[in-house]
């Protein structure tokens, strides 16, 4: 099993409402920022064999917007075991 990650950004020209939100905040409390974007990040854990395909085929019909939305994704490396308590019933 390998770890994933994804980040997925409005592309640009879609009115990020969120990101400007963010931005006034930040002056608002004195900080000099050009452009802000929220995004959304996903991190998967799933088989090694063929995850390359199986992220852009998630990403493309069930994570992103592909009409609004642009993403990227990285692999992080093997999976660490689950924290202990995270999933037991």
């Amino acid at each position: 099993m390998i770890a994933v990650r994804v980040i997925a950004f409005l592309k640009p020209g879609v009115l990020d409402a969120q990101g400007q939100a963010v931005q006034q905040g930040l002056e608002a409390l004195g900080y000099a920022v050009e452009r802000v974007r929220v995004g959304r990040a996903f991190e998967l854990v799933l088989p090694e064999q063929d995850w390359e395909e199986n992220v852009r085929r998630m990403c493309e019909r069930y994570l992103t917007n592909p009409l609004i939305e642009e993403y990227r994704y990285e692999r992080l490396g093997p999976a660490a075991p689950p924290a202990k308590g995270q999933d037991d019933p």
